[in-house]
């Protein structure tokens, strides 16, 4: 197995100014190695980055569906003072609250500038060590059968599966967990935020992507053309991508 997690793809009709916000967000910095803005950790840019998962916003020409997205990111925080900090900072930013359905809940829903949902978590002692972004979620109607594809599709770790939810996190322990939550709807638009996978130097990129087809992958025509990464869906219909080395 040689595919990793290493970036959340955003897509934003201003992607210099998402970045911007995420960058503030997560105390990250921003990069343009090419028309996508990446968000990083600090220091330089360093992709695929050995702890983290990162954020790159990608342009394009459509504004987000007025629907909720089905992959959000959940923000970790260490105390109350600092969730409320927090909150007020990305308000102040241009984050606005963000009504999906939640109810009363102890965390904080929130929509970055273009309408994408995340979530800033009150203070949990499992995602101490996860760095800002404690974890990426996405929607499902079955957390077994997610859990049985994703555990084999990349190297993470499955720390749990019920009928509820499955949690995936690096086999290294760093870095936010993976969560595929169980959610009433169906998809209904293209995602607006995905995942993009890397293989690891030396592997065989066609053979992985060969290999996730045989897990239950179907390939995606977004009208790419000729691209070096592959795109494709799981068996829910979440879009991801298979990045090439470069």
């Amino acid at each position: 197995m040689a595919l990793r997690p290493v970036q959340v793809n955003i897509k934003a009709l201003d992607s210099p100014a998402v970045g911007r916000f995420w960058a503030e967000a997560l105390g990250w910095t921003t990069y343009r190695p090419g028309v996508t803005t990446y968000v990083g950790p600090a220091g330089g840019l360093v992709w695929p980055h050995p702890a983290a998962v990162g954020v790159d916003v990608v342009p394009v020409p459509e504004p987000k569906a007025p629907v909720k997205n089905r992959v959000h990111l959940d923000l970790a925080t260490t105390s109350a003072a600092h969730r409320a900090e927090l909150v007020a900072r990305l308000r102040a930013l241009g984050a606005r609250p963000a009504h999906v359905g939640q109810g009363t809940v102890p965390w904080t829903v929130l929509a970055d500038p273009e309408g994408n949902e995340f979530c800033v978590l009150e203070p949990r002692e499992v995602y101490r060590d996860t760095g800002p972004v404690a974890r990426v979620v996405v929607d499902c109607a079955d957390p077994r059968a997610m859990a049985r594809f994703w555990g084999e599709a990349v190297d993470w770790v499955t720390h749990e599966v019920t009928d509820g939810q499955a949690v995936l996190r690096s086999a290294e322990g760093s870095g936010p967990f993976l969560v595929f939550l169980r959610t009433p709807g169906v998809k209904t638009v293209p995602d607006r935020v995905h995942l993009d996978l890397l293989p690891y130097p030396g592997a065989d990129k066609a053979a992985e992507v060969s290999r996730l087809r045989a897990l239950g992958a179907t390939d995606l025509d977004l009208g790419q053309g000729d691209v070096p990464w592959t795109c494709l869906t799981d068996p829910e219909g979440h879009e991801f991508c298979v990045l090439a080395l470069s």
